[in-house]
């Protein structure tokens, strides 16, 4: 496969049987096939998501120390801002080259899960910013909780089988701006090849070049979405539940040609966590003779914990 699958969530929405079927095995195969797939038909509409890239855009043209004061320490960079060169993928030393923010939960009716979460971190600066980020969270969670109900129905499950654990789950939406780079970097690039951790994550901002996909032939290809697409791929647990049926892929921001090094990228994914407390445990329904059990049990918060220690972003 070398190109992004397109599909369009109206289908699934729509009272047609054979529309919304139609959506259920469409996107259960490209998961199957690549991990990836451009959605039309989400909930977020032209005039949020023009908000959203102006409050961003405003955030990060803050000065340094303004936005300094933002970075939470002893949160593992679950809220707030986290600096440029911070974090860096799996088994890769040098910083990506970005700087990003993180929108958290709004819990609803769960006082355990809000002693649990670090609180969401205003920015006095710019009021507009949280409030267009609260709104923008909803939307992108509502979207996700969607599709992941065409995978149970793919998967064989119950088709609300996931909703109870992505109620007040430990989601984030990540705006992430990737500076104009000033010096020829070193083993560095926007952000380096790796594979998301969560469920699902769907993505603002891949219009323009930049996003890779590898196939499963090991080849990279350009992962470019129409401007009223997300794109939205398969995280580790997710597959780690499928026993890899659905795929995790490795995905990199490669950095751009040397003419367009004086512009600075925006992209704003969402990464759909379940609630710490969901089991991983690989589903029956996934295990076969050709297919062997290949993933320990454990939990959404014991396999974030131990990625968040392999990003460097919380120590052992």
């Amino acid at each position: 496969m070398n190109k992004i699958p397109s599909v369009d969530l109206r289908d699934f929405l729509s009272d047609d049987p054979s529309r919304k079927e139609k959506f259920t095995r469409e996107i259960g195969k490209a998961y199957e096939e690549i991990g990836f797939v451009a959605l039309k038909g989400h909930f977020l509409d032209d005039a949020l998501v023009d908000d959203l890239y102006e409050q961003i855009k405003k955030f990060f043209s803050l000065p340094v120390d303004v936005k300094e004061k933002y970075e939470i320490p002893g949160i593992g960079g679950q809220r707030g801002y986290t600096s440029f060169g911070k974090e860096s993928a799996k088994g890769k030393k040098e910083g990506d080259l970005k700087e990003f923010w993180h929108f958290g939960q709004y819990v609803e009716d769960n006082p355990a899960l809000e002693a649990e979460y670090p609180d969401n971190v205003m920015v006095s600066e710019l009021p507009e910013f949280n409030k267009v980020g609260e709104t923008t969270f909803k939307m992108l969670e509502k979207t996700a909780r969607y599709v992941l109900r065409a995978l149970a129905l793919h998967l064989g499950l119950e088709e609300t089988y996931f909703d109870q654990y992505i109620k007040n789950g430990n989601s984030i939406l990540r705006p992430i701006h990737y500076p104009p780079i000033q010096t020829e970097p070193k083993n560095a690039v926007r952000a380096a090849a790796h594979g998301d951790i969560n469920l699902i994550t769907l993505l603002m901002g891949a219009q323009g070049r930049g996003l890779q996909v590898q196939n499963h032939e090991g080849q990279w290809i350009d992962a470019i979405a129409e401007p009223d697409e997300l794109m939205i791929n398969v995280g580790d647990m997710l597959s780690r539940h499928t026993n890899n049926k659905l795929k995790s892929t490795i995905h990199q921001v490669v950095n751009p040609p040397k003419e367009l090094w004086g512009t600075s990228r925006y992209s704003i994914p969402f990464f759909m966590h379940p609630v710490s407390d969901m089991k991983l445990d690989v589903l029956d329904s996934c295990i076969d003779e050709n297919n062997p059990k290949q993933f320990d049990d454990i939990t959404a918060g014991e396999f974030l914990n131990e990625r968040l220690v392999e990003l460097g972003l919380i120590k052992k």
